[in-house]
């Protein structure tokens, strides 16, 4: 799903700022509520998921290419992904999913729109923090967000068809959704250049009070660590292991 993120550019931009955040702790490895409900065959988990005051954030990394359930994660709020692209068109391998309840267990009246967020994405690779930030909820006329309520199932959410349409769901459900691609970003950042890229999310009530606050790191290597190489080191350390007690016993 994608909202018009390369027309925004100008104005999301300006509000783009060099700092860190400090989060509140967060829940690890953890489902969404209610469900994924944007597309269709997202399976649910690998969220670094935040609560607080009825609200419930998420966000993951996830390979697009090919398109699989795969998120690559350490459990804790870091998700690594190969540099460079399976596809001709040299798309990046990685695309971010994030979700907004604003009343996942029932607690409160707030709607989406009765909230203030920050989704703040990082597009300096090196070891700074270089933000671009802006409202994905209520910071754009229109967006093809997939919203619901906490009884949407996986791929229910509704997708509004123009900018009227969007004000009223935003007015009167809870939940909204959505999965971008990195590469719709490119005139921000290279998201194919190696490095670490930190992402967040924010929910704030009237006056500015955070609520909720969630952060990944989102690691795009140039050297992809080969999934049998810790395994191979393990075998190598157990069998060095073994010969020394052999020897041992010999002598």
């Amino acid at each position: 799903m994608r909202m018009k993120i390369r027309k925004s550019i100008g104005v999301i931009g300006t509000l783009g700022a060099m700092a860190f955040t400090m989060l509140a702790a967060q829940s690890q490895a953890a489902n969404v509520t209610p469900d994924v409900i944007f597309g269709s065959g997202n399976a649910n988990g690998s969220f670094t998921v935040d609560q607080g005051g009825s609200v419930e954030l998420g966000l993951r990394a996830k390979q697009r290419y090919p398109a699989a359930n795969i998120f690559n994660y350490d459990g804790t709020d870091t998700y690594t992904f190969e540099v460079g692209s399976a596809t001709a068109s040299s798309r990046p391998n990685w695309n971010f999913e994030w979700s907004i309840n604003s009343n996942f267990d029932g607690g409160s009246t707030n709607d989406l729109n009765d909230l203030v967020y920050q989704l703040k994405l990082d597009t300096d690779p090196g070891a700074g923090i270089l933000f671009t930030t802006w409202d994905p909820v209520n910071g754009v006329p229109y967006a093809d967000h997939a919203i619901g309520t906490n009884a949407t199932g996986n791929g229910g959410g509704t997708v509004a068809a123009d900018a009227t349409e969007y004000g009223s769901l935003i007015g009167s459900n809870n939940v909204a959704q959505n999965s971008w691609a990195s590469h719709w970003f490119d005139g921000l950042f290279d998201p194919n250049a190696a490095g670490t890229y930190r992402i967040e999310l924010l929910a704030f009530a009237d006056g500015g009070v955070m609520l909720a606050s969630t952060g990944i790191n989102v690691v795009v290597s140039a050297i992809p660590l080969p999934a049998a190489l810790p395994l191979y080191g393990a075998g190598i350390a157990v069998l060095g292991f073994l010969g020394w007690r052999r020897k041992k016993q010999i002598s």
